[in-house]
């Protein structure tokens, strides 16, 4: 397990991550890095920058720019249109978990429960987090897999883990 927390720590000193400050909300940073565009274009659509900046805590699997990428152009338009708030809301509220877990209580929950842990989302489904390969990853209800590839950027509501690709509810 130290070889998990060592490979995340070194994972996310690689990345570059803005350093924030106490007061800002999980949303404050990500509206602040750029490589967050999309995922912040989508909560506005979604209508839920306002609950996210809320008191939480909250937990935020958080796509890249690249991982949004990964969906067809013509499916991501569509889901960002008014019509499909309900859709686009059910898809960003399952990368969402009520709490706060830093990294050392993924990996604490991983140890005590064999390498996985299912997850309650915002939006009542089940996630499942899981260590393979020395890596940690999310498993989604459709049985696709997302690395977490950086983890533990804090806001005062909450923590963001990003991950490489956008999980899908049922």
């Amino acid at each position: 397990m130290k070889k998990i927390i060592f490979t995340l720590s070194i994972i996310l000193s690689i990345f570059s991550i803005r350093v924030t400050s106490a007061q800002e909300t999980i949303v404050d940073v990500a509206v602040g890095n750029k490589n967050f565009s999309t995922l912040v274009t989508a909560l506005k659509s979604a209508d839920l920058v306002g609950a996210l900046q809320g008191n939480g805590p909250f937990t935020v699997f958080a796509p890249t720019n690249d991982a949004f990428a990964k969906i067809d152009s013509k499916t991501l338009n569509s889901l960002l249109e008014e019509k499909n708030q309900k859709i686009l809301s059910n898809i960003l509220t399952y990368h969402v978990i009520s709490g706060k877990l830093v990294a050392s209580d993924v990996v604490a929950a991983l140890n005590k429960n064999n390498g996985s842990v299912e997850l309650k989302a915002l939006n009542g489904q089940v996630i499942t987090v899981m260590e393979k390969n020395g890596k940690i990853w999310l498993r989604d209800s459709k049985g696709n897999y997302s690395e977490i590839s950086a983890t533990d950027v804090m806001g005062s509501n909450g923590v963001i883990h990003i991950i490489d690709t956008v999980v899908m509810p049922e």
